[in-house]
């Protein structure tokens, strides 16, 4: 009988330490299913949107429509203001930033974010001093100050290690954060980085951006499109909407100065593999571009992609989505 009892004490034991590990689990599985919960509240701004406002906030909204993945939106809080992310892609996939360039905003990666989110956990990120959905509440002193608040949103979304994909100024940034902290860069990806390999050339290209940017009227804007792009026709109208409506704002688009090409010696400590791609028909890199990749940065692959302008995710979006994913799961131990 005791012995009965005994066994039946040590089977309730065991039931217990079992539905206790379930719990654990579970609690440890919503925590990780949550992690980002905190950030999914939209903010102010956002809720109760002035009257100058809600058109571009609608447009962003409809180019969102074309991101092909199932995706979140979180709004972190920030030392210079509320930064605005979207997140998509497997909770365990690998961790990969996206930076847009010049007067665009995250929603630039739509033809790159259905294959990009496949594998990988993709965070792209609206820069604070252009239209997208981020708000700056604190002035902007420095790119130094960017920087810095790039890595406030690391910290926040608990980003140890990531790969990361820029295209123009969002390549010059990328540079820019590696060289604050390659510590937390698996790899690095360069899509027609701005000021960054090299100065860019004068050209009626060039000059169509600057009077555009001086003055966005809408009848500018396809030759700044055509001058950018080797195919417009490729570029969704729902996007051509939210560009166009972006550039009426006033975006505080500073710092272009500070912008210069990066010298030898720094090019030459970035450590992690770096993928640079640009268009063959390309207005601000050609292959001068990729010769100062490949003579500088010690483990680099530069390519050229055929009928591609300086959009060349967009032009060529396809071919440079299988190029980046091939890079980013390829063993760097093999190259």
């Amino acid at each position: 009988m005791l012995r009965f009892e005994n066994k039946f004490i040590f089977m309730k034991i065991r039931t217990f330490l079992l539905l206790l590990g379930i719990g654990i689990l579970t609690i440890q599985c919503q925590k990780n299913y949550n992690d980002y919960a905190e950030f999914e509240a939209e903010p102010p701004y956002i809720l109760n949107m002035n009257e100058e406002q809600r058109p571009y906030f609608e447009a962003y909204d409809k180019a969102l429509k074309l991101w092909g993945a199932n995706y979140e939106e979180l709004y972190v809080p920030t030392s210079f203001g509320m930064a605005h992310v979207i997140v998509s892609g497997p909770q365990k996939g690998e961790p990969t930033v996206l930076l847009h360039g010049m007067n665009a905003s995250a929603t630039s990666w739509y033809p790159n974010a259905k294959d990009l989110s496949k594998d990988h956990r993709v965070f792209a990120i609206d820069l604070l001093i252009e239209p997208g959905k981020s708000d700056m509440s604190r002035e902007v002193e420095d790119i130094d100050a960017i920087v810095a608040w790039y890595f406030e949103i690391f910290e926040k979304l608990q980003l140890e290690k990531f790969n990361i994909i820029g295209a123009s100024r969002g390549g010059w940034l990328s540079v820019a954060i590696g060289l604050h902290d390659q510590t937390k860069i698996e790899k690095m990806v360069l899509l027609s980085p701005a000021q960054t390999l090299k100065w860019i050339q004068p050209s009626s290209g060039l000059l169509a951006n600057i009077i555009y940017a001086l003055s966005p009227e809408k009848k500018r804007l396809e030759s700044v499109l055509e001058s950018m792009s080797a195919n417009v026709k490729k570029i969704d109208q729902k996007y051509i909407n939210q560009y166009f409506l972006g550039s009426q704002l006033d975006s505080i688009n500073r710092f272009v100065v500070d912008m210069k090409p990066f010298s030898n010696d720094e090019l030459n400590t970035l450590k992690m593999p770096v993928l640079v791609l640009i268009g063959d028909d390309d207005l601000i890199n050609n292959e001068k571009s990729l010769e100062v990749a490949k003579e500088n940065i010690p483990n680099i692959v530069a390519e050229i992609i055929p009928n591609a302008g300086h959009f060349l995710s967009i032009d060529q979006a396809e071919m440079v989505n299988s190029k980046i994913l091939d890079f980013l799961d390829s063993d760097p131990k093999q190259k």
